[in-house]
């Protein structure tokens, strides 16, 4: 990547303190998979967020499982801003593969610590570098060569903290956290860490413009990644029946979820409340959630776009048999194998319409952790209130990076778990239809296997049926089942999550995004407007299908920017879809495909671009 010049924006960020850049920059480490990086780099991140600035983490890792190329990049912003940062401002280089594309990716003005052999600073002469002789301390902090690798990485961390202004008081904090139960371990990791501050106390003459100072933007808040926050959220759910098979992204919820359920689950008797079963493919794990949730369980399971696609068949089952089950994708670059460790909201078509034949599904769209543990108990509601399929659409970006986040709401309403009859509804009604339309809202009534009536029992089936449930292969039955079908899943606009009106200023040009993309949307809003004195409405989308909310706001518009991070602008295609003709012409596609997580300045780019300015 060339080096370009600073732009204004910057010029003025460091003009603001003197020269300083103070709570508003990046951090990216880069080091090898496997060498033990990842805990330096989560002490740097909650010590940066233990001085109250906010601050988001990504981890850009291989899919191999050690020995290649890792990159953690840590975004310090005093605005709140928490999308990935396109450009790097403090660079530490640990390595030797990949270490001169890093630093000549750099801006100029921008600062690198480095490992002394690697002789970095001959690269350039626009750039701060700080050489630090990681094996050298490292050795005299350890002497077992073994952990000598690992003590290495701390060592950076205390470097990182002496030329930033880091408190080191806050990373002994985080290392204890980390290490609660090892005090051996922190004991070796806070000598590293303290001998990599001393030496650059001792060594270096502060010349680059970068400062962590205290602040108070923390106050309240955690962090946490969205796979522990979606796990919390189907506990709290009351899931009991969870299948799964492993996959990256997805394997850490359903790890998250197994230990929560241990801990808070298990019944007066010392029994488990709940079971959880590792299926042998994806195909068998919809099997599992969709027998559960016929029986009236609660039941789910975790996966991406590959499990997705092997359970297209009993998706359909779900669909058309009208049984309720709730399935987290957690995107990933696709297709095929594709990019497993890379993020994508490449499923949205394919989970929309999964399975052969006319089949829609309800799609959750979280963009934060407190949407991921908020939207899993609205999914186990819809599921059974609508007696269908739910998924929740999170990418790897959200499920597996730190965020900072506001505590979750404890939830307060009672589990809506939909039209069931029980022996009692029966004895006042004497019978009743499986798959008939009572209430014109296209949701049928349903008895559970065990209800102690002799009414209660019906065929369940995936072939053509009446509304009683007996097999029928007549046109006009299959027709007024599919059309309440369709009807039910309009029924659904009005209950799935509203859209929100994140920004409105009555403004003729609109924006639309969802999930992970709204954090860099934001940014860009603000980009737009002071860079190019362009107001822009911004509509986030929570859910499909689409409410008239959505429509509304297309209306009102002359130009609507949909962001999408796919190829082939998949939400972009799917509100064409659902809107009127002549509104069509509206819509604008923004697309960003290329594994990493979307940024501001991309968007913001591509609207001017397309805006003709």
């Amino acid at each position: 990547m060339a080096t370009t010049d600073l732009s204004l924006q910057d010029r003025a960020r460091r003009d603001a303190k003197g020269g300083r850049v103070v709570n508003d920059f990046s951090i990216q480490v880069a080091t090898v998979n496997g060498s033990g990086s990842q805990t330096a780099n989560a002490v740097l991140l909650r010590s940066i967020f233990q001085m109250g600035v906010p601050v988001s983490g990504k981890n850009l890792f291989p899919s191999n499982i050690a020995g290649l190329p890792t990159w953690y990049t840590i975004r310090a912003s005093k605005d709140g801003y928490i999308a990935r940062k396109k450009e790097i401002d403090f660079l530490v280089a640990m390595n030797a593969e990949t270490a001169r594309e890093d630093v000549m990716s750099l801006r100029p003005g921008a600062a690198c610590v480095y490992d002394e052999p690697l002789n970095l600073s001959v690269l350039r002469s626009d750039i701060v570098f700080y050489p630090v002789p990681f094996d050298k301390l490292a050795g005299q902090v350890c002497t077992e060569a073994k952990l000598r690798r690992l003590v290495k990485n701390m060592v950076y961390v205390g470097v990182v903290d002496s030329l930033l202004g880091i408190d080191s008081r806050e990373s002994d904090k985080a290392l204890v956290r980390h290490f609660a139960k090892k005090k051996r371990a922190a004991e070796l990791n806070t000598a590293a860490i303290h001998a990599g501050h001393d030496y650059a106390q001792a060594t270096f003459t502060k010349q680059d413009p970068f400062f962590i100072e205290p602040m108070n933007e923390n106050q309240g808040k955690l962090i946490i990644d969205g796979n522990a926050a979606a796990a919390l959220g189907c506990m709290f759910a009351g899931v009991t029946v969870v299948t799964w098979y492993p996959i990256t992204p997805s394997s850490s919820l359903v790890e998250q979820l197994i230990d929560y359920l241990k801990q808070y689950r298990i019944g007066p008797d010392g029994k488990a409340t709940f079971a959880v079963v590792q299926a042998e493919d994806e195909l068998a794990a919809a099997g599992m959630v969709f027998g559960a949730g016929w029986a009236g369980a609660r039941s789910m399971t975790s996966t991406s776009g590959p499990g997705i696609s092997l359970m297209a068949e009993l998706v359909g089952l779900g669909y058309y048999a009208e049984i309720p089950g709730v399935i987290f994708d957690i995107q990933r670059v696709g297709p095929s194998t594709g990019l497993p460790t890379r993020t994508m909201q490449g499923d949205v078509l394919k989970c929309a319409f999964l399975s052969h034949g006319d089949t829609k599904h309800i799609l959750l769209l979280p963009s934060s952790v407190e949407e991921c543990f908020t939207m899993a108990v609205d999914a186990f509601d819809l599921a059974e209130k609508f007696q269908t399929p739910v998924f929740v659409l999170s990418d790897l970006d959200l499920g597996m990076n730190n965020w900072m986040a506001n505590p979750f709401p404890y939830p307060q309403a009672p589990m809506a778990r939909g039209k069931v009859l029980r022996e009692e509804d029966l004895n006042r009604l004497g019978s009743f239809a499986r798959y008939k339309d009572v209430d014109g809202d296209g949701i049928p009534y349903r008895t559970l296997p065990g209800t102690n009536h002799p009414a209660a029992s019906y065929f369940t089936r995936g072939s053509g049926h009446n509304e009683g449930a007996a097999y029928s292969e007549r046109p006009e039955d299959y027709v007024r089942n599919v059309d309440r079908l369709a009807k039910k899943f309009n029924t659904a606009r009005s209950f799935v999550p509203a859209p929100l009106r994140e920004v409105d200023r009555t403004s003729r040009t609109g924006v639309i995004a969802y999930g992970t993309s709204h954090w860099a949307v934001i940014e860009a809003h603000d980009q737009l407007s002071r860079e190019h004195d362009l107001e822009t409405d911004y509509m986030r989308l929570r859910a499909y299908p689409f409410s008239q909310d959505v429509h509304e706001f297309i209306r009102e518009h002359d130009r609507i920017y949909v962001i999408d991070q796919n190829r082939d602008g998949q939400m972009f295609e799917l509100i064409k879809l659902d809107i009127a003709p002549e509104q069509i012409v509206k819509l604008r596609s923004v697309r960003h495909y290329n594994g990493l997580p979307v940024d501001a300045r991309s968007v913001t780019d591509e609207i001017i671009s397309q805006e003709g300015r």
